[in-house]
Formats: structure tokens, sequence, C-alpha cells
């Protein structure tokens, strides 16, 4: 089962107060590439796993998708998510991605926002969405990189000339890590691009679009910190085709 950390009163509140859970798609800076990958949601019937707090259920319906449904392990997330929530065509569901089960060919779209590198059983996940998506369906989804999943346990390190590196740890050891965020004792599952490309086409998926996000000039321009992620990717996106 699925690490449930988000329904922890401390790690919730602290995870409540990050820009993109207070400013929704507004404070998430990789939502415009994001966005620039997903087919258009106009009619669709789309999935979100790992919904949070509902966001893209709101967006898609925004932009005139027919049915939304959110998934998320965390009773705290669906709660929020239903607050927010004025919709009839939204539903949200308590279901752990580790033994998620789908109807067949319901869905055009299945969305997934920095969810994925907390299943271990990832092979099995991509097996259910492509079996619940409709033929020429699309999983679009990102992922924290596998540079932020394997890092060195002292972080920034500054190398002779004063440069600032981030070092990893065993990058080509997969498999469970543990990691310090909002929280101690955050479990993550570490994954090089080749796994996560070749579970993909082993579950029936042709991947289409492959990017280690990165902020362009303006957004660092606005939010300076941003610099940061020039130095390494947080995130990296993906986009897959049934």
């Amino acid at each position: 089962m699925t690490q449930n950390i988000y329904d922890s009163p401390d790690f919730f509140e602290a995870y409540s107060r990050i820009p993109r859970q207070v400013h929704g798609f507004e404070g998430a800076p990789e939502w415009p590439a994001l966005r620039a990958m997903l087919p258009d949601p106009a009619g669709a019937s789309i999935v979100d796993l790992g919904c949070g707090f509902g966001w893209f259920c709101r967006w898609a319906r925004s932009q005139g998708a027919r049915a939304a449904l959110g998934i998320d392990v965390s009773a705290n997330m669906l709660a929020r998510a239903e607050a927010m929530t004025q919709d009839t065509a939204i539903r949200y569901e308590k279901a752990d991605l580790e033994a998620l089960d789908l109807p067949e060919a319901t869905f055009d779209l299945a969305y997934s926002s920095l969810a994925f590198h907390y299943v271990e059983k990832l092979d099995r996940l991509f097996e259910v969405v492509r079996r619940a998506l409709k033929p020429g369906g699309s999983l679009v989804f990102s992922a924290e990189h596998p540079l932020l999943t394997a890092p060195s346990r002292q972080g920034w390190a500054v190398d002779a000339e004063g440069r600032r590196r981030w070092p990893i740890d065993s990058y080509l050891r997969e498999g469970r890590r543990t990691s310090d965020w909002l929280a101690k004792g955050v479990i993550k599952q570490h994954r090089t691009f080749g796994t996560y490309f070749n579970l993909l086409t082993r579950a029936g998926f042709t991947v289409t679009h492959l990017e280690e996000w990165g902020p362009t000039d303006a957004q660092i321009a606005d939010n300076p910190d941003l610099a940061e992620e020039r130095e390494r990717p947080t995130f990296f996106l993906m986009a897959a085709r049934r």
C-alpha cells in the first residue's frame, strides 16, 4: 500500500501552504509546459490519478470535459477537493494507486501530477490505465526527475571553483528511497528514464513526448528562486498514447 503521509495532520497542514496548493496551476511553474502536451479536453472523459485538491478535474471541466474522476489515497486530499468543487460532473474516489481498478475503455485522457514516483508497482498501474483508456486515448503525467529521487544525502555541494553541484547517489540502483520533505521519512520510488519508458511500452503505450522541465527566462525574471531549476531539473513531463 502507498504510504499515506498526506493524512498526517502536521504534514497536510504544511503541504496545504505550498504555492501550488494555495494558488493551483498559477503556483505550479511547470503547468504551461504540461498543458501544452494535453489533448483538447472538450467532450472528453478524464481520470486524474493522485488528484490532490482536484485542481485538474476542475480545470478540465472548465475546458469542456464531459466528466472527470479524481482518485487519491488521502482522505484529507479528497475532503479538500470536495469542498472546493461544485460540479456534479466531477466525482472523487478514495483508492490506492498500487491496487487501482478502473473500467475498461472508459476514459479519453488519464492525467497525473507528481504522483507516480510514489508508486512501487508502476508496471501494474500502467497496464490498468491502458485498459481504462479508449483506443487512441492519452496518458499525460509529471513526476519527480530521477536526479531528484536519487540525491546524495548531502544535497547541494560546492566544488573547488565555488560552483554548486547536485551530487547523486547510486543512480542505477532503482527502488525505494527515503527523503525528508515537509516531514522525515517520505518514501519515494527511484527509477531511471529508461525504466519509465520501458514500463510504458511494455504496457502497450507509445511514448509521444518527454520533457525535462526547466523554467523560462520570463519565469526566472518573475521568480529568481526558480534559477536553481537550471542546475538540476525537479520534474519531468511525459505523454503517451494507447
